[in-house]
């Protein structure tokens, strides 16, 4: 199980680029009688200064955190093949039961390299800690920021919920009710009272995006800041993504707006960002 994303440290490894150059051309020599092609003699070259090396993975992070780096597409479209819920359902549209292969329709990806929390930010450090919550959009900024950190950008969270495959889930294509805390659908409680049915952080390891980040599906929402025109989604800078242990949106592209930045409830937790080294 991966430890809680409670405290940040630095471990250390090492990344080597390399760089080549090219030698110099031949030049013509004249003299007063005749005309010869003489090869210039070669100057030693000067080595061409090496890039600066990028951090590994390991030290690029602290503790509690993991690299994300790779392509991401802006634009995605994902069909649905398979429903799991009836049109009657309050849930209908909301689980697909399997997806059709992602398709980038950007013209262009964006590269991207950052740091995110391994785990929901949990209650303690202990092995079996749950995550936390009743965690508003300011609450979690505040939490981040006194680390040195920030809320991630809604699009670094879904970066490192579906990888450059674009998975629908952050564990494949087709939808499980075991890999993450998902899809509970007795003993919820009713708005404000909510039953509590969290489950310890990185508790579900299927439950685990390509990057080997953690619960990005299920166990409690974790707050994002929007990150499109004007830095809003559909007017709101506070968006709601991963949902908790109802039946409901879990998918990596799938989110919830309409609460302010002070809404907090037992569903909803804290996942931070940071910039990498």
């Amino acid at each position: 199980m991966i430890r809680p994303a409670i405290t940040w440290g630095l471990v250390a490894t090492g990344l080597l680029l390399f760089a080549s150059c090219k030698s110099p051309e031949s030049r013509v020599s004249v003299t007063s009688t005749l005309a010869v092609a003489i090869p210039a003699s070669a100057p030693s070259p000067s080595p061409a200064p090496s890039p600066e090396p990028l951090p590994a993975a390991s030290t690029a992070c602290p503790e509690g955190m993991i690299l994300v780096e790779g392509s991401y597409c802006p634009d995605v479209e994902e069909k649905c093949l398979e429903w799991l819920d009836p049109p009657s359902s309050r849930y209908h549209e909301f689980r697909c039961a399997k997806y059709a292969p992602s398709v980038c329709k950007s013209k262009q990806r964006v590269a991207m390299r950052y740091c995110i929390d391994a785990t929901e930010r949990a209650e303690s450090a202990s092995a079996n800690a749950l995550p936390r919550h009743f965690m508003s959009w300011t609450s979690s900024k505040a939490v981040c920021e006194s680390e040195g950190g920030r809320l991630c950008r809604e699009s670094e969270w879904v970066f490192a919920c579906e990888g450059e495959e674009m998975r629908p889930y952050p564990y494949g294509w087709e939808r499980s009710s075991s890999a993450c805390n998902v899809d509970r659908e007795t003993d919820i409680g009713r708005p404000g009272r909510l039953h509590d049915h969290r489950d310890p952080v990185g508790s579900h390891e299927s439950c685990a995006s390509p990057f080997g980040v953690q619960d990005l599906a299920g166990n409690v929402e974790e707050w994002v800041q929007a990150d499109g025109p004007g830095m809003r989604k559909m007017g709101w800078k506070e968006v709601l993504k991963g949902s908790w242990w109802i039946p409901s949106r879990h998918a990596c592209r799938q989110f919830q707006v309409g609460h302010n930045d002070v809404y907090n409830g037992a569903e909803t937790g804290t996942r931070c960002c940071k910039e990498a080294h």
